[in-house]
């Protein structure tokens, strides 16, 4: 049944398309009726003829809320209150989204801020939901609320919102992953039938700079699972015993909130050679990481743990184990085609002539994808001098990026240098082939 004012608003509007005002009462009418999506159609027309209007963008966040698409509501208030828009309304309405992701930490942290700030937006229905659910949560039942503050502390669980169409290249890793992660999450039937668990380990090594930490991210965005980055200052700790209690909290965390990416940056500086070690202290945190990867006193059912390292020779060889990390990924520097496209995908958004992505790509082989980002990096640099000189934006040409590439050499060649050594006099079990092949070496 259709409602007189909102259809004198749309005739009114086909006649004035640029007034925004009435746009304005059109969509409230909408939001009054909660027709969230016929709001949001008119929300993106009126920001495509006031993109910076942050009024349009709180009430997309809104629509996208009520529509469950919480991931862009959440990227949207995020970046309205990086700029300090209706900071206590929308800080409120972030609370909301984590309530409704089940990130119930975040949630009651925000809930907290928003009251701090304006006390009037106090919302105690809201304010008891969150409450009882953290009272019910898992996590809540096995330890009190100074315990659960204490393992928290420092350990942030994501929603990442990028996955592997964010990526350019690295087809083959995908796959691999895809058929350890997220194949088993689709289709969990086939995998019982063959008696496997949904999880394990992965570790990726290589030259820095080639997205391996923007894989694991990416991997979690994917499954729309949890994602948990850790580095070794989260773990390490001076006192004997506390860096064994920090990485078992750590993997309790991950337990709590499966399906869950657990993701170990640097990871030969936690697992580093038993054999190489001096100290009896760094044994013991081998032992425990080993243990916990072993998932045998706990289940690491729905846990998926990633590793990075740029020197996998120095991990101890426990760790490549079955049930461990039993899948050893290579993450090379991209390809001609893969630089294609992690250029195309760096120059969106930024103030272009038609770029020969082609030629650019053929000139830097090599290059990893931080170093293609160095590349643009250097050519806005040089631009932004002449846009100031000129009081206008100029864009990016070709020539730009190749006077960039003049001025860049690829950061990987060092790395290969000593990858090299390794995978020719130290390659036990064809373990470090795929460097061979890259670099086209015969043995």
């Amino acid at each position: 049944m259709s409602n007189p004012q909102i259809e004198s608003l749309k005739s009114a509007l086909q006649f004035s398309p640029e007034n925004q005002a009435l746009r304005k009462i059109l969509i409230q009418a909408y939001l009054d009726l909660l027709q969230y999506e016929d709001a949001l159609d008119e929300l993106k027309k009126g920001l495509q003829i006031s993109p910076s209007d942050d009024g349009l963008k709180m009430g997309m966040a809104h629509c996208y809320y009520h529509l469950k698409n919480y991931s862009t509501a959440q990227v949207i208030l995020e970046e309205l209150l990086e700029k300090g828009v209706e900071v206590a309304e929308n800080t409120l309405l972030l609370s909301r989204v984590f309530m409704a992701t089940n990130e119930l930490k975040q949630a009651k942290e925000q809930y907290d801020k928003a009251m701090e700030i304006d006390p009037e937006l106090d919302d105690e229905d809201f304010e008891d939901q969150l409450n009882e659910a953290l009272k019910n949560s898992g996590l809540a039942a096995m330890v009190s609320y100074d315990e659960v503050d204490a393992l928290l502390d420092g350990i942030d669980i994501e929603k990442p919102t990028i996955d592997f169409s964010s990526i350019g290249g690295l087809a083959n890793i995908k796959e691999e992953i895809a058929l350890k992660v997220i194949h088993p999450l689709k289709h969990p039937e086939i995998y019982k039938a063959y008696g496997k668990k949904i999880g394990g380990g992965i570790l990726m090594y290589g030259p820095p700079g080639c997205g391996k930490t923007l894989i694991a991210r990416a991997t979690a965005g994917e499954i729309k699972a949890n994602f948990i980055s850790v580095g070794i200052n989260d773990v390490l700790d001076m006192w004997v015993g506390n860096s064994e209690k920090n990485l078992h909290d750590v993997f309790e965390h991950a337990r709590l909130n499966t399906p869950c990416v657990l993701f170990f940056d640097e990871v030969d500086a936690m697992g580093a050679s038993r054999n190489d070690m001096r100290k009896t202290n760094s044994r013991f945190l081998i032992n425990q990481f080993l243990d916990e990867l072993d998932g045998v006193k706990h289940s690491n059912e729905g846990i998926l743990v990633l590793g990075a390292t740029n020197s996998p020779w120095f991990l101890d060889t426990a760790f490549r184990r079955p049930g461990r990390f039993d899948r050893i990924i290579f993450v090379s520097p991209p390809d001609a085609q893969a630089r294609e496209e992690i250029l195309n995908l760096i120059l969106q958004e930024k103030p272009t002539e038609t770029i020969d992505v082609k030629a650019i790509a053929k000139l830097t082989d090599g290059y990893s994808g931080a170093d293609l980002q160095a590349l643009l990096d250097l050519a806005i640099e040089s631009k932004l001098t002449e846009s100031l000189k000129q009081g206008k934006v100029l864009p990016i040409s070709t020539s730009d990026l190749k006077n960039a590439v003049s001025r860049h050499r690829a950061t990987t060649k060092e790395w290969f240098t000593t990858a090299k050594n390794y995978a020719l006099y130290s390659n036990e079990g064809g373990l470090y082939d795929d460097i061979l092949k890259y670099l086209n070496i015969k043995k």
